[in-house]
């Protein structure tokens, strides 16, 4: 009898909780401690001077944790850790609509839409031809691997497993490498935006350097990170950016399936042992994960464009935000071991290691082309 499962029989029936809650709480309450240890930290004038937000500190102290004394009530806690990296984080997208309207998604403008379109495209025909041409990995990886890292990390490994058929070392793989790279942004991206900014090298406001960290980041909860390290001017841009970039998971993900579906890998390239291609007929009925928190995020957005909510309640919930994606990011930091790195293995950390170098050198040259000729 673990410890959670102790605590909930000691309770009088009439007190009992369910089963599933019980099992989340002590995973929620530890990412709870450290999100709440993050936002008072975060006070600090030193931290807010030098652009280290609580959001970052989260997840520094959830990596901290995670690495250090975590393993030992894991089990007990990875129910609730896991809702709160998943189900906390796209409630907190979707209240984080509140501080948003439409006229701040017209200030993106057709710009912020044509460089997400074309940082998707190239990063992922990069990963693709990369892949399998220069590490020699096979497709599945290669193109799991390219769907993280061009739109929207380990949710869109986890969207593209079902329409590529990825085995579960495969996925496991992509998911390490984004998630250590993507990890490395939130503390690089602005770091680099106040180096920029002390030598004067390019001129990046924060709306510019949101459009940049939103188009280019993997992760949605690291994009929310280093916007918010920066200002929240370019935090709200950045997530804006990001938001419309996850909302092309979809037809994405459907133009791969087409493709994959009518140019199946011929199963000799999987290696010996490996499962063959399926027919195209199965193909044909693979499911499509669109991501829902997205156009929930968008419906938040309208009602606070059309409705003049009261003041106060804005605020409350705007502060319930902050918090709850703090829990997540905690929680994201609590399940990033150093022992990924290990688990992807020299190849596919090559890979991931290029296209985040494509991401950052690749992704401000798209910036700035498309800024000069759009506006």
């Amino acid at each position: 009898m673990n410890l959670t499962t102790a605590l909930v029989a000691s309770l009088p029936s009439r007190a009992k909780i369910p089963a599933a809650v019980a099992r989340a709480l002590p995973g929620i309450g530890v990412v709870g401690l450290l999100a709440l240890l993050a936002l008072e930290v975060g006070k600090a004038s030193w931290l807010q001077a030098n652009g280290i937000s609580a959001l970052t500190l989260a997840i520094a102290l959830g990596i901290l944790v995670g690495n250090t004394i975590y393993p030992r009530f894991a089990v007990a806690a990875a129910g609730g850790v896991a809702f709160s990296k998943q189900t906390l984080l796209r409630a907190g997208i979707i209240l984080y609509g509140l501080r948003l309207t439409f006229q701040d998604i017209a200030n993106v403008g057709i710009a912020g839409v044509v460089i997400d379109a074309l940082v998707l495209t190239s990063t992922f025909a990069l990963a693709w031809w990369a892949g399998t041409h220069v590490f020699g990995l096979d497709r599945k990886t290669a193109l799991l691997i390219g769907a993280g890292s061009s739109i929207c990390g380990a949710a869109a490994v986890m969207a593209a497993e079902p329409v590529v058929r990825g085995r579960a070392e495969q996925v496991t793989v992509a998911v390490s490498t984004v998630v250590v790279f993507g990890t490395l942004a939130i503390f690089l991206y602005p770091a680099l935006y106040h180096l920029n900014a002390h030598y004067l090298l390019l001129t990046v406001t924060p709306a510019r350097y949101g459009i940049f960290a939103g188009s280019t980041i993997h992760e949605v909860a690291q994009v929310v990170a280093a916007g918010r390290a920066v200002t929240d001017a370019a935090a709200n841009t950045a997530v804006i950016t990001k938001m419309v970039r996850v909302m092309m998971l979809a037809p994405f993900l459907i133009m791969l399936s087409t493709y994959l579906s009518r140019h199946p890998e011929p199963a000799a390239g999987e290696g010996a042992g490996r499962a063959p291609e399926e027919p195209l007929e199965s193909a044909a009925k693979r499911r499509i994960v669109i991501p829902w928190f997205a156009l929930g995020f968008v419906a938040v957005a309208a009602v606070n464009s059309v409705l003049v909510l009261p003041h106060r309640l804005v605020t409350s919930a705007i502060s319930l935000d902050t918090f709850v994606l703090a829990m997540a990011m905690a929680a994201l930091g609590v399940t990033t071991h150093v022992s990924a790195i290990r688990t992807a293995g020299i190849k596919p950390l090559g890979l991931a290691a290029l296209l985040f170098g494509w991401l950052i050198f690749g992704g401000l040259a798209i910036n700035m082309g498309v800024s000069a000729m759009l506006g």
